[in-house]
């Protein structure tokens, strides 16, 4: 069979299947569920370069086939996904679904230049940068967005549609952006962790009462 299927690419694979069960779950109408595959998605994509590196031996084919693997799933996880997820998430109008498409072509955008400058020289102070926002961070972004928009709901409706025209904008904006430590990665991952737990726990607990409130109005047969 073509391809590889080491170790190495084990969680890109992973992260690319639980963003295509974020969108099932998302056109199911469960949105929630789907904010949290993108973050299982970001979190394994956090890890999965570490993850390769770790066998010395990879040939210079395996090395690259890692870079396109990754950038193509990157697509589908950060670029896809999130778009489902806005469009139900209320972003219906036109001048949303415009934003929406310009979202998704500037994470295409920053994936390919990313794959071509992937080898290029390091910084002259040594320290290690992106260029621009890296595509992943909405895996960040939104599930937090999201937590805090459910203590104002007419605010996140508003806000939505500027937040992903931001974020799109910033993958495309030539900044340097300092790549997060180990620390810092940690204290990402649990605040996105956070964020997921209230999204899910808010969920549960909002969908127990009505539930029980519909069965008691129910007529028995």
């Amino acid at each position: 069979m073509i391809g590889r299927y080491d170790y190495t690419v084990w969680m890109t694979y992973a992260s690319l299947v639980s963003s295509l069960a974020g969108m099932f779950l998302a056109t199911a109408g469960h949105v929630r569920w789907a904010l949290a595959c993108l973050a299982l998605s970001g979190l394994m994509d956090a890890f999965d370069g570490k993850i390769a590196r770790t066998k010395k031996d990879r040939t210079d084919m395996e090395k690259a086939y890692g870079v396109q693997i990754d950038s193509l799933c990157d697509v589908v996880c950060f670029g896809v996904l999130p778009v489902i997820i806005c469009i139900h998430l209320g972003m219906h109008s036109l001048w949303a679904v415009a934003i929406l498409c310009f979202y998704g072509l500037a994470g295409l955008i920053r994936l390919a230049w990313f794959n071509i400058t992937a080898d290029a020289p390091p910084r002259p102070d040594g320290k290690k940068y992106f260029e621009g926002l890296p595509i992943t961070s909405v895996a960040v972004i939104l599930p937090i967005f999201y937590a805090a928009g459910t203590l104002a709901p007419a605010f996140f409706a508003a806000a939505l549609p500027f937040v992903m025209l931001l974020t799109g904008f910033l993958f495309i904006l030539r900044f340097p952006f300092p790549k997060p430590t180990t620390k810092e990665l940690l204290m990402i991952i649990a605040l996105v962790g956070a964020a997921i737990l209230y999204i899910l726990a808010c969920h549960l607990w909002g969908s127990v009462l009505p539930w029980k409130w519909v069965l008691r109005r129910v007529p028995s047969p």
